[in-house]
């Protein structure tokens, strides 16, 4: 659950809490073009105060008005559906046809959002299913269904803790990836045991750490929430993180360096008590192509390669890239050959 949705769940729980009529909204479906997507959360209260969204705006106006005329006054969840015409798709400014479904509930003790918050605060998953005939809540610890899914009688949402990314090095790419990373919602966690490298980190709200790569990796007990890039240069400090990282359900754990200095580094690893399908799943040389040579520019290919694995896009390009150079293209008309360009050792 990224920090967004989190606000919404906390801030639902405190409005309810203070005795005030409490509405959680949740994006279960959308057709065409859609402002946010399925899973998005808001809650509204009965003096139209909110807090996330689910559009650019107008559905959110329209609900605060039907929320403030006295609508939606009752205990069991409803459906709303905007956009199905052209004329209603315009009027909420929903582009090309768009159109979104959203169930609307009414937050109480029995919504269970305590003891969800409690599993996420301890770095865990847990599934939510509300009964949507009877508004009654179960709540079980792990991922028993896909991200979301709502068969019209029962809404089924997985949450999770908020994602964390730990960058070993406390460099110049750091920099970039951190900052980037924070916009993405990400808690960003710097370690670098040199104390010449972290004394001039100038990024704020980053997590700092000096302990050694290892021991940090071993004390946060990663999670599949979490991703470690190694960014040092230094086979001293890199090694020692991803001997750890590599062991760990992390999601996404890549090194910088060139093809040679990874195939280097992966002999290395061998060495240790890592596997083949352990070694496998470092991404390095770190990023995916786009050939990326300034240090931001590598951090933007870092952080998109990051963001397709967490959407579950294959990044076959980077993958077959690291392998060694691509094929020239040959059109098949005779025409020019097109060679690509390899990209820059990071």
């Amino acid at each position: 659950m990224d920090s967004v949705d989190l606000d919404v769940v906390k801030t639902a729980l405190e409005w309810s809490r203070s005795g005030t009529c409490t509405l959680l909204a949740t994006v279960v479906h959308t057709w065409g073009s859609a402002p946010r997507p399925v899973g998005s959360l808001m809650t509204i209260r009965a003096d139209g105060h909110l807090k996330g969204s689910v559009s650019g705006g107008c559905i959110e106006d329209d609900l605060i008005r039907q929320v403030q005329s006295g609508s939606y006054r009752h205990t069991l969840p409803r459906i709303l559906t905007y956009g199905m015409s052209a004329d209603e798709a315009h009027r909420f400014g929903l582009p090309c046809g768009g159109t979104i479904k959203l169930v609307i509930e009414t937050v109480s003790a029995a919504s269970k959002l305590t003891e969800l918050l409690a599993v996420i605060q301890r770095r865990q998953v847990a599934t939510r299913e509300l009964n949507f005939h009877t508004g009654e809540v179960r709540l079980a610890q792990g991922a028993h269904a896909q991200a979301l899914s709502f068969d019209g009688h029962r809404l089924v949402t997985v949450h999770g803790p908020r994602y964390r990314l730990v960058i070993i090095g406390a460099a110049q790419v750091s920099r970039y990836v951190a900052a980037m990373a924070k916009s993405l919602d990400y808690h960003v966690i710097v370690c670098d045991p040199r104390d010449e490298y972290l004394g001039e980190w100038d990024v704020d709200d980053v997590e700092l750490s000096r302990e050694m790569p290892d021991d940090l990796i071993l004390r946060l007990e990663l999670d599949a929430h979490s991703a470690v890039l190694t960014l040092t240069h230094d086979p001293k400090l890199d090694d020692m993180a991803l001997l750890e990282a590599l062991k760990t359900p992390a999601f996404y754990v890549g090194a910088i360096g060139s093809r040679s200095n990874n195939r280097n580094r992966r002999d290395r690893l061998a060495m240790f008590d890592l596997s083949d399908s352990e070694i496998a799943r470092l991404h390095g040389p770190v990023g995916m192509y786009i050939g990326a040579r300034t240090p931001p520019e590598i951090a933007i290919s870092i952080l998109a390669e990051m963001t397709a694995l967490r959407n579950g896009i294959p990044v076959l390009q980077t993958q077959a890239l690291r392998a060694g150079p691509p094929p020239s293209a040959i059109p098949q008309d005779g025409g020019p050959v097109r060679r690509h360009r390899l990209p820059v050792p990071h």
